[in-house]
This record gives structure tokens, sequence and C-alpha cells, in this order.
């Protein structure tokens, strides 16, 4: 593949495996498109699905698994800890090789039309493809969750960009959108209380005052009792994993507890690892030039 795109559509269903097995199906042996990760999280009731591929077959394969999504999710009867407005809940277009930004936002938009024409699914652009401002932040998009769409959706600045003026019955809506490479990535504390989690968040988080590139809520893992800061680094070249990492340990002291673990969505770039690998051993004039496996990729 000469020119790449990448997108990591969010699904919310984390509990099924059939269903979820269904929709990465959508994404296997297909030609100009590779499945590279796929992963759904009990508690959070959602999965992720990185793949990359040549722009006109992505745009097939991600409409194929949208319709996938709609016919086997019904939002009515889910919940979970993260934060949805629609059973495909995101989906963002990463350029990643010989392919523009411009590209992608016109890729999202192509996809958007094509979604709501087929499948009856409001969209909002979101990201590099907003059409304005305020529709720029996902956690604006997706705020009053699927459960307050329907009157979010009748407010003239909550119309949706492509399709009707309601969300659909049990799919809700869909953000679709361009951006930059983004690292998914949580950290569990050793405590259960869940107002302890959503106070290091607030701490964290840009909207609240915290890091500048760095979304943040608090989480209950039910299954191991345990609660979680989970954080999305939107721009790691400006905020680095380490610095979110060290400013949760910080945040978490002050209550007396502690990280126990931490764990990454999805994939993560090479140089965002490195660069912390770098902070904590203490490397002086690091270069990712100097890491094996980037200088045999060149």
């Amino acid at each position: 593949m000469n020119r790449i795109i990448e997108c990591v559509p969010n699904f919310s269903e984390g509990r099924d495996r059939l269903k979820i097995e269904k929709i990465a199906d959508c994404f296997r042996e297909k030609t100009g498109v590779k499945l590279l990760d796929y992963s759904g999280d009990v508690d959070h009731n959602r999965s992720v699905i990185t793949v990359v591929g040549e722009l006109e077959a992505m745009k097939n394969a991600v409409i194929e698994a949208i319709g996938k999504a709609v016919e086997l999710i019904d939002l009515t009867k889910q919940s979970g800890e993260h934060p949805r407005m629609g059973a495909v809940d995101v989906v963002p277009f990463i350029p990643i090789k010989n392919v523009t930004m411009k590209e992608a936002i016109a890729l999202s938009k192509e996809v958007a039309m094509e979604v709501y024409e087929r499948f009856k699914l409001p969209v909002f652009l979101y990201e590099a493809s907003a059409t304005a401002k305020h529709r720029e932040n996902l956690a604006d998009v997706r705020r009053g969750e699927f459960e307050g769409l329907t009157e979010k959706m009748k407010l003239p600045e909550w119309r949706a960009d492509y399709g009707p003026i309601f969300p659909h019955p049990t799919a809700g809506a869909v953000a679709i959108g361009a951006r930059k490479p983004l690292i998914a990535y949580n950290i569990n504390l050793s405590t259960n209380n869940i107002e302890i989690a959503k106070a290091i968040a607030k701490k964290v988080r840009h909207s609240s005052g915290g890091l500048r590139y760095c979304k943040a809520i608090g989480i209950e893992l039910k299954e191991r009792d345990v609660a979680q800061v989970s954080l999305n680094l939107i721009d790691y070249s400006k905020t680095s994993l380490y610095s979110v990492h060290e400013m949760v340990r910080i945040e978490a002291k002050r209550y007396g507890i502690s990280i126990i673990g931490s764990e990454v969505i999805g994939l993560i770039p090479m140089a965002a690892l490195a660069e912390s690998a770098a902070y904590y051993l203490g490397i002086e004039n690091f270069s990712i030039n100097q890491v094996l496996e980037a200088k045999l990729l060149e």
C-alpha cells in the first residue's frame, strides 16, 4: 500500500464476543485493508478496532462495519462505564502515509453521507472535519449520551450534519471525522472509590485546567473492584505519556493511594513509548533513531 490511512472505530459492545467478531469480520480478508488490532472491555462495554488501508477500500470496509453494528447493537438495552451516544460511537480517520489531512476530511464526509443514506443514522462531523467550532471536541458532541440525544438534537446548534433531526431508535448517532494519532491510555488505582478517580481525572484533563492535550474521566472497573482514570492523549508530541502518568501518580498521593497498573487500548506510536522509556531510564540525548526497529522500518 503506497497511500495509507488509519481508522480506529469504537463500538458500544464489549461483552458479547460473537457480536465483536462479526463486526471485526468486516475488516478481515479485504483487499486493500489490514486489521491490526481489536479488543473489547467488559466494564467499559466498548470495543476498539484499529485498521489501516487504502482510501477507497477503507471506506467500503468501514461502511460495512457500521451497518453491521447498527444491525447488532441495541442501545436501549446497552449500558457500560464508557460514555456513548451511538452503537458505532466514533469513527476517526488518521492520515498515515502519503495521505493529507484534507483527504482524510474528504473521506470522512463521504463515509458520513453514505452512512446516513444507507442506514438512516445521524452523523456529527468532529475534530478536523467539524462544521463548527463547538463540534470539534468529541466530548461536547457526545455530551448527554444516547439517553439525552433526542432532546439535544432538537436544538438548532446540535442538528446532525447528515441525517434526520432525531436519533436512530436503537443505534443513536455517530461522530465521524479526521484527526491526528491519539493514544487511549488507562491507569488503574489502588482504590475502588470512583469519586477519587473522577477527582483525579478532573485535575488532569485540559477542560478542567489540567494538561493541554489530555482528556480524562473516572471509571469503576467492577470486575476488578478498582477505580480507573481513563485517558485520551490527543497530541502525545506536546503532552507526553509520561507527563500524564506522573500527574495521575502525584494526584493519587493526595488520597493516600497509588497506581497499580495501566493499559494501552489499541495501538500506540513507537515514539511515545521511546520518549517515556528515555524519561524513566534517564537516558541523555536520546532519539527515536536509536531504536533498532525504527531504523529497520526506514
